[in-house]
């Protein structure tokens, strides 16, 4: 496949960083709510263009073609769905996953931001136990908690949860509501 590797904005050619760790650095901003819209923009536009020969009034079409790039040219859906995965924080996840599913060593690769997207939806994600460690991860993330009737079971597969989740779903109980939420399901299950 042909991946981008230019943006044309009316007669200009700009050159697009392709690297997959300059993606990931680019949604790392996108979620930075620490700065307002126009500063992420601009970040993201130099992170993909630079800075050098960008013409100011090109700005805006080139964020639109950064938004489309990013998505890998395809229509992003709005979604309620919390995400299962965060490029940073699991990131040490991805490396290991592309290791054992493909032999690829990422800290020594420099992919297209596409190629990587391919690879890292085709990471193996078997029920039948051919899973690499990312998916694992992330099926635990996505478990329904609700599937499973014994409180015991429950409550270690809860504990694993907890242990993967992503920083900004990691909710802390207190002792008391931990008992107050064990006593409720039990009320619910009518005791076990």
């Amino acid at each position: 496949m042909n991946y981008p590797k230019y943006a044309q904005v009316g007669d200009r050619k700009y050159e697009i960083n392709t690297s997959f760790k300059v993606a990931i650095k680019c949604n790392e901003v996108a979620q930075d709510e620490s700065i307002d819209d126009t500063e992420r923009g601009l970040a993201i536009i130099y992170l993909l263009f630079g800075e050098k020969g960008l013409k100011s009034n090109d700005k805006k079409e080139l964020l639109e073609k950064a938004k489309k790039y990013l998505s890998c040219g395809q229509e992003l859906e709005k979604t309620n769905e919390k995400p299962d995965m965060d490029f940073v924080e699991d990131y040490a996840l991805i490396k290991t996953s592309f290791r054992s599913d493909y032999g690829i060593k990422l800290d020594e690769e420099d992919l297209h931001w596409w190629e990587f997207m391919e690879l890292m939806n085709g990471l193996s994600n078997s029920e039948m136990g051919n899973c690499c460690v990312l998916n694992r991860v992330r099926n635990l993330r996505n478990f329904n908690l609700n599937e499973i009737t014994d409180s015991k079971e429950r409550a270690k597969i809860k504990k694993a949860k907890e242990q993967v989740a992503l920083k900004k779903d990691k909710i802390h109980l207190t002792k008391e509501q931990e008992e107050s939420e064990r006593l409720f399901f039990e009320k619910i299950r009518g005791g076990e």
